[in-house]
C-alpha cells in the first residue's frame, strides 16, 4: 500500500476505531494490523489513541477467557479475540513510548499467564514473547514488573515446547538475556535453582544445533548462569538431574566453537563454559562417550577432541594472555587493578584452570591404566597432551622469571602462575630442578608467599622423599619458606584449613629432618621454635591419631638439636609449651600397646621414628624421661 492509498485507509481505519459498537472497533482492529507492520510511529500513536486502553483490556479478557457474561461473544470468538489483541499489543509497543506507559506494563502478568496456560498458536506465543521484549527493554519498570511476575517460571514451563530454531524461542532466549543482564544473579540463582536447571537444559539442546548468531546467545546465556559465582545451588541441582544429555549437548556445542573460526570473545566464552562444566560434573565430561541415541542431528564426535580442543585453546590463551599482561605492567607501568587487565587476569585464571583439570584427568588416566583399567585415551593423545602442557609450563615458567627480573614478586598473576606450575610439577617433580626458586611469589593481597608454597606442597612433598630434592629446597631457603607455611595453616586450622595441605607440608619437613645431615641443612633455633608452639598448639584438643604420630614425630626429630633447658630458657616457649609438648610425645609413646600397624601403616613407621629418637635425647629432656 503507498503512501497516497494509506491515508484514506488509515483515516477509514480510525474512523471504525472510535466506532460505538464493538464490531466496528474489531473491524478497525483487523484493519490496524496493516499500518502496525513498519517504524511509522506516527500512525501508530493515531490507532492507539483511537482504540484506547479500555476496549484493548476488554478484548484481552475476552481472549483469556475472562470477560464479563455477555460482553462478547467469548465461546465463539475467544481464539481469535486472544490472537488480535496479542498481535495489536505488539505491534503498538514498537513505539517506545507506548511500550513503557503504565498500561502496558500493567498487561505483563496477563501475557505471562497466556504462555503459562500454553495450547495456543505459534503465532500467539510469538506475538506474546515480542510484547514482554518490547515492554521490559522501553522502562526498568517493565522489566521489574516481568520479573516480579515469575517470568522465570514461566520461561522454564514454556520454553521445553517451543519448536527449535522457532522465532518464539529466540524472543524466549532474549528475554532471559535481558533478565539475567540487568538483575542481581545472585537473589535469581538462589530462588530459582529448579526453573534455571530446566532453562540450562533446554539452551544446553539448542546450543549445537543452532547455526546462526542465536548460537552464540546460547554460549553466553549457558555461561552468564552456569559460571556465576552465585550458581552453587543451580550446580546442585543439575547434578542431581536424571537425564545428563544436556552435558553431551553442551560439549558438542563447545566443541563446535572451538573448532571453527570465531571471534577470540566467543573462544573465551566456551573455554569458561567448558570450565564450569567441569567444576559440576568433573574432569572426565572432557573424554565423556555419552551418544545422543535419540537425536540423529547430534554427529557423534570423537572421545578426544573436546579435550584436546579445549586443551589447545587454552594454551593459545595462555600465551597470548601473559605475553599482553606482562606488556601492560612492565611496559605500559598499568595497574592491575585497571579494568583491561582485570579482565585479562579473569581469562588467564579460567585457561589455567582448565590446564589444571586436564593435567588432574590425565594423571588420573594413567593411574587407572598402571591399575589394569583401560584407558579411553590413546598413547598417541597421551603425547600431544603431556607435551602440549610441557611447553605451556615453559612458557608460564618464563613468565615468573620475567617478574623476577622486573624485582616483581607480588601479584594474583604470579600466584596463578605458581600454582598450574605446582600442579605440573607434583606430577613430574623431578622436572622443575632449579627452577623452583623462582616459584616463591606473593598475592596481591598477602604479606608473604604463603599460598604459592601451599600451591606447590604436592610437588615438594614427592621431591624431598630423595636427597637431591632436599638440597634443591635448601639452596635458596625455600625449607624455611616451608615451616612458615605450616605454622600459618596450623593457625588457620580452627577457621578450615584444609588438614590434607598441612600434611602435605608436615610430610615435606619430616623428608628434609630425616635427611639434615646428608644435606647440611639447617633451621635455626627461632623458626624451630614458631614451629614447636604450632604443633603444640595443633594438638592440644585433638584426638585424632594422625595429627598426634604426625606432629610428635616431627618434634621428636626437632628434639635431636635442642634441650629442655634451652627451650624453657627460650622466651617464646616456657614450662608451659614445654609441658604441652611432653604431654604430645607421651600420648605418641603411648601408642605402643595398640596394634596400630591395622589401621595405619603409616602412624606405625612414625612410631617407630620417635621411638628410636626419643634414645638419643631423652637424657636432655628430664621432664618427658620422668613422666613415661
Amino acid at each position: 500500500m503507498n503512501s497516497k492509498e494509506q491515508a484514506p485507509a488509515l483515516e477509514c481505519c480510525l474512523k471504525l476505531l472510535k466506532g460505538e459498537r464493538d464490531e466496528q472497533r474489531l473491524a478497525g482492529l483487523f484493519l490496524a494490523t496493516k499500518f502496525c507492520t513498519g517504524d511509522d510511529h506516527g500512525s501508530i500513536y493515531r490507532i492507539y489513541h483511537a482504540v484506547g486502553d479500555q476496549f484493548l483490556d476488554r478484548l484481552l479478557m475476552s481472549g483469556m477467557g475472562k470477560a464479563a457474561v455477555g460482553v462478547m461473544e467469548v465461546d465463539v470468538n475467544q481464539d481469535a479475540y486472544l490472537q488480535l489483541s496479542v498481535t495489536i499489543l505488539a505491534a503498538i509497543c514498537r513505539v517506545p513510548k507506548i511500550a513503557a506507559s503504565k498500561y502496558m506494563v500493567s498487561k505483563v502478568p496477563a501475557i505471562l499467564e497466556i504462555l503459562l496456560k500454553g495450547e495456543v498458536p505459534t503465532t500467539v506465543y510469538d506475538e506474546c514473547y515480542e510484547f514482554l521484549f518490547l515492554v521490559s527493554t522501553a522502562s526498568e519498570e517493565g522489566l521489574t514488573k516481568l520479573y516480579d511476575s515469575g517470568c522465570i517460571n514461566v520461561l522454564a514451563s514454556s520454553m521445553s515446547f517451543l519448536p527449535d530454531d522457532s522465532h518464539s524461542k529466540e524472543l524466549a532466549m532474549r528475554l532471559l538475556q535481558l533478565v539475567l543482564a540487568k538483575l542481581p544473579l545472585e537473589t535469581i540463582c538462589a530462588k530459582y535453582p529448579a526453573e534455571l536447571t530446566s532453562i540450562v537444559a533446554v539452551i544446553a539442546k539448542q546450543f549445537p544445533l543452532l547455526h546462526n548468531a542465536f548460537k552464540f546467545d546460547a554460549l553466553h546465556l549457558l555461561t552468564v548462569i552456569l559460571s556465576s559465582n552465585y550458581a552453587a545451588p543451580v550446580h546442585i541441582s543439575l547434578r542431581l538431574m536424571l537425564n545428563d544429555s544436556w552435558t553431551t549437548y553442551t560439549r558438542v556445542g563447545i566443541v563446535a566453537v572451538l573448532q571453527n573460526r570465531v571471534a577470540s570473545a566467543e573462544k573465551l566464552q566456551a573455554l569458561t563454559l567448558a570450565e564450569s562444566m567441569i567444576s559440576i560434573v568433573g574432569e572426565n565430561w572432557l573424554i565423556d562417550q555419552k551418544e545422543l541415541l535419540n537425536d540423529s542431528e547430534i554427529v557423534p564426535i570423537p572421545a578426544d577432541r573436546c579435550l584436546l580442543l579445549v586443551l589447545e585453546s587454552s594454551r593459545v590463551e595462555v600465551a597470548v594472555l601473559l605475553n599482553e599482561i606482562a606488556y601492560m605492567k612492565y611496559e605500559e607501568k598499568q595497574s592491575v587493578k585497571g579494568e583491561a587487565i582485570s579482565l585479562k587476569l579473569r581469562n588467564l585464571a579460567v585457561a589455567f584452570s582448565l590446564i589444571e583439570k586436564t593435567i588432574k584427568l590425565i594423571s588420573s588416566v594413567c593411574g587407572d591404566e598402571e591399575a589394569g583399567a583401560g584407558s579411553p585415551i590413546s598413547e598417541s593423545t597421551l603425547g600431544k597432551v603431556f607435551a602440549g602442557i610441557t611447553e605451556t609450563i615453559e612458557v608460564v615458567l618464563e613468565y615468573l622469571q620475567d617478574a623476577k627480573d622486573h624485582v616483581r614478586r607480588k601479584g594474583d598473576d604470579l600466584l596463578a602462575s605458581v600454582r598450574i606450575v605446582g600442579s605440573y610439577f607434583a606430577e613430574t617433580p623431578f622436572a622443575c630442578k632449579e627452577k623452583i626458586h623462582n616459584l616463591s611469589v606473593e598475592g596481591d593481597y598477602e604479606p608473604s608467599p604463603f599460598f604459592s608454597i601451599c600451591f606447590l606442597l604436592p610437588m615438594l612433598c614427592q621431591t624431598t622423599m630423595e636427597i637431591e630434592g632436599c638440597k634443591m629446597l635448601s639452596s635458596f631457603g625455600g625449607h624455611i619458606s616451608v615451616v612458615e607455611c605450616l605454622v600459618k595453616m596450623i593457625g588457620l586450622n580452627s577457621t578450615g584449613m584444609d588438614n590434607s595441605t598441612i600434611f602435605m607440608a608436615c610430610d615435606t619437613i619430616l623428608n628434609l629432618l630425616l635427611r639434615r645431615e646428608n644435606i647440611r641443612v639447617e633451621f635455626d633455633g627461632s623458626i624451630q621454635v614458631h614451629l614447636l608452639t604450632a604443633l603444640a598448639s595443633w594438638t592440644e584438643n585433638t584426638n585424632d591419631q594422625s595429627v598426634i604420630m604426625m606432629a610428635s614425630t616431627i618434634c621428636s626429630l626437632i628434639f635431636d638439636s635442642t634441650s629442655e633447658e634451652a627451650l624453657v630458657n627460650h622466651p617464646n616457649v616456657g614450662r608451659i609449651i614445654l609441658n604441652k609438648l611432653s604431654q604430645l610425645v607421651v600420648r605418641s609413646l603411648a601408642t605402643s600397646g595398640q596394634d596400630v600397624s591395622d589401621d595405619s601403616k603409616a602412624n606405625a613407621d612414625l612410631h617407630r621414628i620417635i621411638s628410636k629418637r626419643y634414645g638419643g635425647w631423652a637424657d636432655r629432656f628430664p621432664e618427658i624421661q620422668s613422666t613415661l
